[in-house]
């Protein structure tokens, strides 16, 4: 048998916790080190995993004493072009926490210099490893054409979790930092085109960076006719009411996610941003008398996997396509795709005009 693949985890807060996970449990891998600004987080990591593993608050100091095989980078988005890039230059392997990175730019760099290191890239799209939404795309892409997406996730924040929005807010708006998930179901959705993107926003508070917003809506057109808009509000004073929509409409029904129930799961549970309890199909076929063909179906999904199970599914994902050397061509297209999609939501907020994508 091979020697496990050492993993460096850059990063000890939510994500990089669950990935960790993954590391420890998976045969293949095996945690090298872990590395965050703050002492407290690594050590409640290690401490959660039952492990003594190097720790350090310098990435570039834990990648040369460390010099692991992979590198899992879970960090706040203006880090990750940086640190990704450094870990490609050092022939690491690279597990990276969506967005790719700052800019459209960065990120086809990313994609660029992981196929000249001949090493593997795995963007952090966690819905693509989840099998209700894989199901959910499934049934949408069999409704017909145009379909018209509609899709949101409000969070109502405070304490650290209105802290780390706010930390994300110094480099994103809501609308690209989440945004990325749902383009990308979108476009796996249609395998269409975008051809056109606009968006609506708001600053709902003066506890932001100059002309950050909190609030955004965008609005993105496809080249066979199909439509969809995303919304996502950070802070305090966000609704709690139909702050998660994911329901898709075409000529021959919709489909929706309705498991996840209004003061059922707080709108800043990050476990709950993927739950699906349950999908309802709608069939608009009508009889000769003009009522309904056939009942709605229900499709019971309550057996998902929880976010550690997701997480450790992507890692699944990415010690396949280092195992057998898989080609993530695709996979790192899609993912610089849907960025560039929420960039252009971006300016188009800020401008205040429709951007054509060429």
């Amino acid at each position: 048998m091979s020697a496990p693949i050492r993993v460096l985890v850059v990063g000890c807060g939510h994500m990089g916790t669950s990935h960790a996970r993954a590391y420890e449990k998976l045969d293949g891998f095996e945690l090298a080190g872990v590395v965050s600004r703050g002492a407290a987080s690594r050590q409640k990591l290690l401490a959660d995993l039952g492990v003594d593993r190097p720790q350090f608050d310098d990435f570039g100091k834990a990648l040369a004493a460390v010099r692991p095989d992979a590198v899992s980078i879970n960090t706040y988005p203006d880090t990750h072009y940086d640190y990704a890039s450094r870990a490609l230059a050092a022939g690491c392997h690279v597990f990276l926490e969506k967005p790719m990175a700052e800019t459209v730019e960065q990120a086809r760099a990313l994609a660029a210099a992981a196929r000249a290191a001949r090493k593997k890239l795995v963007i952090g799209y966690i819905l693509r490893v989840h099998p209700t939404w894989a199901r959910f795309v499934e049934i949408a892409s069999g409704l017909g054409r145009p379909l018209v997406m509609r899709m949101n996730l409000n969070q109502q924040s405070s304490g650290p979790q209105w802290q780390t929005h706010k930390m994300l807010m110094q480099s994103m708006s809501p609308i690209v930092d989440c945004g990325v998930h749902y383009v990308d179901v979108m476009c796996k959705m249609t395998r269409s085109r975008p051809v056109r993107v606009s968006a609506i926003g708001a600053r709902l508070t003066d506890d932001l960076p100059p002309g950050m917003y909190n609030y955004g809506q965008l609005q993105v057109t496809f080249a066979d006719g199909s439509v969809g808009w995303y919304e996502a509000g950070w802070g305090p004073m966000m609704s709690d009411v139909a702050y998660f929509v994911k329901d898709v409409i075409g000529p021959r029904g919709c489909v929706s996610i309705a498991g996840v129930k209004e003061g059922e799961v707080a709108s800043d549970d990050v476990g709950g941003h993927s739950r699906a309890g349950l999908l309802r199909l709608h069939h608009g076929a009508l009889e000769s008398d003009g009522s309904f063909a056939k009942a709605d179906e229900w499709i019971d999904c309550s057996d998902e996997p929880d976010h550690d199970g997701l997480c450790r599914l992507e890692q699944e994902v990415f010690l396949d396509a280092i195992l057998h050397d898989r080609d993530l061509t695709d996979h790192m297209d899609d993912a610089v795709n849907s960025l560039r999609i929420v960039l252009a939501a971006d300016e188009a907020f800020r401008t205040g005009r429709t951007v054509a994508l060429s």
